[in-house]
């Protein structure tokens, strides 16, 4: 499965500003696996959990009054998400890092670093993590819609709820 990244905008089938439901309908062959408490700073910040299997999730969605704010997308299960052709998941991340530190060079992006060392680019909405597979560390895009995209890179004053930086700590069913 392969999808594109369209800054600010959305992802593949997802755009910014979905109710849940219509997220729901548009990942065909996913289902929710479950609900969850998303940032323990922010009751209200939602997240959803979407598979292709029982146990193997593939695509994380969170919710703020309801509507789709941000998507991160699991290194191993997920779709391939791309920008201008780019793969941005499951990659060698000094590669990616190259590539993003390349278009910074010739002034196509504005690559900013936050306070755990992630690279992204806020005018994309853009943040690469990193995730741990049998081989080592992958990449793993976490990406928001244009209204939360300022400091999205920042993990203390961005938008990105708090579970997608340090894991899923936040294990609260809801």
């Amino acid at each position: 499965m392969d999808w594109e990244l369209m800054p600010l905008e959305g992802v593949g089938p997802l755009c910014f500003g979905m109710p849940i439901e219509e997220v729901a309908a548009v990942l065909p062959g996913m289902t929710e696996l479950r609900r969850f408490q998303a940032d323990p700073s922010f009751r209200e910040t939602l997240g959803v959990e979407f598979g292709t299997g029982r146990t193997e999730p593939a695509v994380y969605t969170y919710f703020i009054d309801g509507r789709l704010f941000c998507v991160a997308v699991d290194a191993v299960h997920g779709p391939q998400v791309t920008l201008w052709g780019r793969e941005l998941t499951a990659c060698v991340p000094a590669d990616l890092e190259r590539f993003l530190l390349h278009a910074y060079r010739c002034e196509v992006l504005d690559v900013s670093y936050g306070p755990r060392g992630n690279p992204g680019v806020n005018g994309l909405g853009l943040v690469v993590r990193l995730q741990a597979v049998a081989s080592g560390l992958v990449t793993r895009p976490v990406m928001v819609g244009r209204t939360w995209a300022d400091r999205c890179t920042d993990d203390w004053e961005g938008a990105i709820p708090e579970c997608e930086w340090v894991g899923r700590l936040c294990p609260i069913e809801v």
